[in-house]
């Protein structure tokens, strides 16, 4: 059974995990549990050998709770990895990826900034309140790691920005967040959509032009200042 590689779910007890099938398995003796974190070795550990992977479903997303590995293995791949990443070639390339990396996203920040303002296409009269609402909406959806639709790669970034936009707008210009949403199937779903619905007929007045007195998203806008 440990000779294999394979995919499991976290169980209820220590050193136990749930297979593919349903069936309880327990980690082999001499293995350890290599927690999630270190990308670079992980991907050395699961390729020497027989490894069980731990993932969890949460709602769509997949989680990684770790690798067990013979924990000879992880010790003895820690040690090369740690070795190499004290030598000034591997500190050099780190910089630069980080340098590379930081590049890349100011250009992703600036590009996702552009069709958010593209989307919202308020008219001139209101263009300062269409950039601070960009801005805002980039803030909080571009960075790395934010989980955010504007980090997801699946859809084209004009979609992202519409749907960070309006993401955005539910949470901070509706009662979403203060509603009891009843437990049941899709229902979530359609409160978004009449949500979102609401959303875009506010962002219409502000296309148009409309005067906009006193409405949600210049109250938002006011208290994140």
């Amino acid at each position: 059974m440990s000779e294999e590689s394979r995919v499991v779910r976290p169980g209820k007890a220590a050193r136990h995990v749930i297979g593919e099938k349903g069936e309880s398995l327990v980690a082999p003796r001499g293995w350890a549990l290599l927690p999630p974190g270190d990308a670079a070795l992980t991907r050395r550990v699961k390729k020497a050998g027989p490894h069980w992977q731990v993932q969890e479903k949460k709602g769509r997303k997949l989680f990684s709770r770790g690798v067990w590995a013979p924990a000879e293995t992880i010790r003895s791949l820690r040690v090369i990895l740690e070795t190499e990443r004290e030598t000034p070639a591997y500190k050099k390339k780190r910089a630069a990826d980080k340098a590379r990396r930081e590049k890349e996203q100011g250009a992703y920040v600036e590009d996702f900034n552009g069709a958010v303002l593209a989307y919202l296409k308020f008219h001139p009269c209101h263009q300062g309140l269409a950039e601070e609402l960009a801005t805002a909406v980039t803030e909080l959806a571009s960075p790395v790691g934010s989980g955010t639709v504007a980090r997801t790669r699946r859809i084209p970034l004009e979609e992202r920005a519409e749907a960070a936009v309006i993401a955005w707008m539910r949470h901070q210009t509706t009662a979403y967040d203060s509603l009891r949403i009843a437990r049941v199937k899709g229902e979530r779903r359609r409160v978004r959509r009449r949500l979102a619905k609401e959303s875009v007929a506010l962002l219409q007045g502000y296309r148009r032009g409309e005067p906009m007195v006193d409405c949600p998203l210049k109250r938002a806008l006011a208290k994140n200042r």
